[in-house]
Formats: C-alpha cells, sequence, structure tokens
C-alpha cells in the first residue's frame, strides 16, 4: 500500500524544542493550493492510498486543508491530517473544525502532544479535540511524544485520567531535538524495521523517509529528486526499489548495523533514527553499505 506524508506548508504557529520537522529558523515555505490539488491528482494516478498532512501546523490553512481532503475523499484516498491542536480552545472551536474536515472527508486527526507541545498550547485543547471527535464520529489518535523520563508521567496518567486513545512516540533526536540529553535505553535487542513513507515537502523535493531523514545532509541517502524532474511514479518507483532501502524495511536497522561492524552493546544504545544517521550520513560508510547491498548484506539474516 503506497502511503505519503504530505508536507503542505513548514509554517507553524508554535515553536517546540523537540521538533524534528524544524531547525533553529524555520524556512516557512508553502505550496499553492492549484500546485497541491495537481500532485493529488498525480498521486491518484500513481495508485497512492494514503496521504497525511504534516510538516508544519497544517490547520492553520483550515478552508485549504479541507479542500485537498475533499479532493483525496473523491479519488478514494485515505486522509489524516496532524495537528497541535491550537484550535480548540473551546469545545464549540473544536466543533467548528471537526465538523468542517469530517462532512468533507477526513478519515483520521492525529493530534500531538508531550509536555513540550504542552509549553504553548494547553493540554484542555487535546481533550476538546478528542471530545469533539467522538462526537461527530471522526477516527482519531494521540500521538504522545515522549522521552520516556519520569518527567512525562504527568503528561501520561492526563490522557489516562480523561480515557484519551493514544499512542507513545519516541522523540525524534533531529532537528531543534538534537541537542536534547539522551535518556538511557532499557530495552532488548529488536530488529527496527521501519515502513519508510515517503515525504513530500512544499518545495517538491521528495524523501524517502518522512521522519529525520530530510536532516541526513551529508550524503541526502533519503532524497529521491524534485517533482519538477520527475513524475510522482518515479520517485515512488526509485524508493520501492532501491534495495538499501528494502533492506531497512524488512532486515531492520539493528541487523545492518551489525554487519556494518557495530557492537551489539552499542546498537541498543542508539534510538532508531540516531542508528540510521550513524551508518546513512557516513559517506564511508554509505557506500561499504551500497556496494553490499546485493551481496554480504543481502545474506546477513537471521
Amino acid at each position: 500500500m503506497r502511503k505519503i506524508a504530505f508536507g503542505y506548508s513548514t509554517r507553524c504557529n508554535v515553536k517546540c524544542e523537540h521538533c524534528v520537522a524544524a531547525d533553529a529558523v524555520p524556512d516557512n515555505l508553502k505550496m499553492e493550493l492549484p500546485q497541491a490539488r495537481e500532485i493529488i491528482a498525480e498521486m491518484a494516478a500513481a495508485h497512492i492510498q494514503g496521504i497525511s498532512f504534516t510538516a508544519g501546523e497544517p490547520l492553520i490553512y483550515l478552508d485549504e486543508i479541507t479542500e485537498l481532503v475533499k479532493l483525496c475523499q473523491e479519488y478514494g484516498i485515505y486522509t489524516r491530517v496532524v495537528t497541535n491542536c491550537f484550535w480548540a480552545k473551546t469545545p464549540a472551536l473544536a466543533d467548528k473544525y471537526i465538523v468542517q474536515l469530517k462532512e468533507n472527508g477526513l478519515s483520521q486527526l492525529r493530534m500531538s502532544f508531550s509536555r513540550w507541545h504542552q509549553k504553548n498550547i494547553t493540554r484542555q485543547n487535546i481533550v476538546n479535540a478528542a471530545q469533539s471527535c467522538r462526537k461527530n464520529g471522526l477516527d482519531y489518535f494521540i500521538s504522545f511524544v515522549t522521552d520516556f523520563s519520569e518527567q512525562d508521567d504527568a503528561c501520561e496518567d492526563y490522557l489516562r485520567e480523561h480515557g484519551l486513545r493514544f499512542f507513545p512516540e519516541p522523540v525524534i533526536f533531529a532537528g531543534r531535538a538534537g541537542s536534547f540529553d539522551r535518556q538511557p535505553i532499557l530495552t532488548d535487542y529488536q530488529a527496527n524495521c521501519c515502513p519508510m513513507n515517503p515525504y513530500l515537502a512544499p518545495s517538491l523535493d521528495m524523501y524517502a523517509c518522512c521522519d529525520a531523514g530530510s536532516h541526513f545532509t551529508s550524503t541526502n541517502f533519503f532524497h529521491l529528486g524534485n517533482l519538477e524532474d520527475s513524475t510522482v511514479e518515479q520517485l515512488l518507483q526509485k524508493s520501492e526499489t532501491n534495495s538499501l532501502y528494502n533492506h531497512i524495511r524488512t532486515m531492520g536497522i539493528t541487523a545492518i548495523a551489525s554487519f556494518a561492524g557495530y557492537k551489539a552493546r552499542e546498537i541498543i544504545q542508539y534510538r532508531k533514527c540516531e542508528l540510521c544517521e550513524k551508518m546513512f550520513n557516513s559517506p564511508d560508510m554509505l557506500a561499504m553499505l551500497q556496494l553490499e547491498a546485493h551481496s554480504g548484506l543481502k545474506s546477513w539474516y537471521r
């Protein structure tokens, strides 16, 4: 199933210090609406079945995102909007947004919540938005972004006390969060396979990974190309036929790191995206892995 993260705009109305999508100075890029409509039509022709509107804060442009969601519904594409819920200050305001999105075909609302978000947006907004989703029949879930420290216990308790659906999402140490102190990891040796859903930026650059991949500036390993030079289908094919990408999807990052010579005790000290950067943002390491993608790496499995 082809899915993509659609970055309509990098503009955001808050500046959370954990944001993976922005560095210290955001660039505030934005697509033109007619251009976005054409791209979605091309994505439908390329059999993309799921689009997640993300990047900055999509609902700054409520009417434009609503129009794009409606267009996706006409093409039979599942849609999700990722939001910080700045708009849900009261139940009435939450209903205004939710009803508009629901009536135009939105499939799911994904709400971002963390102790960093709540320095800018009151946590009551999350409750207002979730309750409005329930009332109006819109599927939702809350991405509870955490570094798994005790500081996050109060946030998690708040979500549980209000009976909200949430899933813990590890903070990614990239973008503004690149300077964060790391908590020690207490877990076992996991495969860390990654689905690698592509990300389309407002600049029309497409990346094979929608999380930290656009920050790998030493190698640009995940950069697929730009829609001004290639079609959506061509860039998707490039992602789907790349042997090393497919090893990330199937073998997982942990096995690739083991093949590359990392000790097991070292591997488990890195978060998934950090370990990925260690290998794929190093020109020498990347060159070796690309050379071995069809030979030695292919046979390195359990």
